[in-house]
């Protein structure tokens, strides 16, 4: 069989060598995140930290960071993983957790549950968040689904803008009234890394791990529907299902 040839100004490395490029810049980002703030310090400080002790205002001021750092490279790699199956999921390389409504329906969960259940802890914004998440994604396949032709990708997104709207107004008029504490629960929609701990962190784990292996089980069924409702039918996938 005749070798295809690559198409012009692409070799067979390119994709290997982008994944080495944003491997090192990611590296070097974390490099930096570490050792540069309000008071600058260098690698040394953290190689002191290997013993456990903090013996200087550096090796403080490090380990302040690295519960920071941590947190945002999962909180990166957890929505990248989320955009990414739902753009396999929609076939739309423009969808993501924001788009579908999943962002706003755990965000209008928890803001609830703050101001009207006076809700604190961490773990109860877990589950609140999860299960505002599930029925907002839920409520978007139901509407996606009306009318003839069912949920197709187009549909989706369609839905999912249109419930984002409606989560996103109703959870302004549940924070209106409480100018108690609207303060903290703008700061908790905007997000942050700031005050972030491995004790604060640790609870998060499991949910992220759950979620990286239901997104890897279903990667196979993700690469079917992007060849086509039809096609993947054709292949033996059962597109409403996937």
């Amino acid at each position: 069989m005749k070798a295809r040839p690559l198409a012009p100004g692409r070799t067979g490395h390119s994709r290997p060598t982008g994944v080495y490029l944003l491997l090192a810049a990611l590296a070097a980002s974390i490099m930096m995140s570490v050792v540069i703030g309000a008071r600058p310090t260098d690698l040394t400080a953290l190689m002191g930290l290997l013993d456990g002790r903090i013996d200087s205002i550096d090796e403080a001021a490090i380990a302040s960071r690295l519960p920071r750092t941590l947190l945002a490279l999962l909180a990166g790699a957890a929505l990248a993983v989320a955009g990414a199956t739902m753009q396999g999921l929609t076939r739309n390389p423009l969808a993501d957790p924001g788009l579908l409504g999943v962002n706003a329906g755990a965000a209008l969960a928890v803001v609830i549950g703050i101001a009207w259940f006076d809700m604190q802890q961490a773990s109860g914004y877990i589950w609140v968040a999860i299960a505002g998440a599930g029925a907002s994604a839920l409520l978007v396949y139901l509407v996606a689904n009306l009318g003839r032709g069912g949920a197709t990708p187009l549909r989706l997104a369609l839905s999912g803008a249109v419930v984002t709207a409606a989560l996103t107004s109703l959870t302004s008029a549940v924070i209106l009234p409480r100018a108690d504490i609207a303060g903290l629960i703008h700061s908790w929609l905007i997000g942050g890394v700031g005050g972030a701990t491995l004790d604060r962190i640790t609870p998060v784990l499991p949910f992220l791990v759950l979620g990286l292996a239901a997104s890897l089980l279903a990667a196979r069924k993700l690469n079917l529907m992007a060849l086509g409702d039809e096609a993947a039918t054709g292949l033996g996938e059962r597109v409403a299902l996937a």
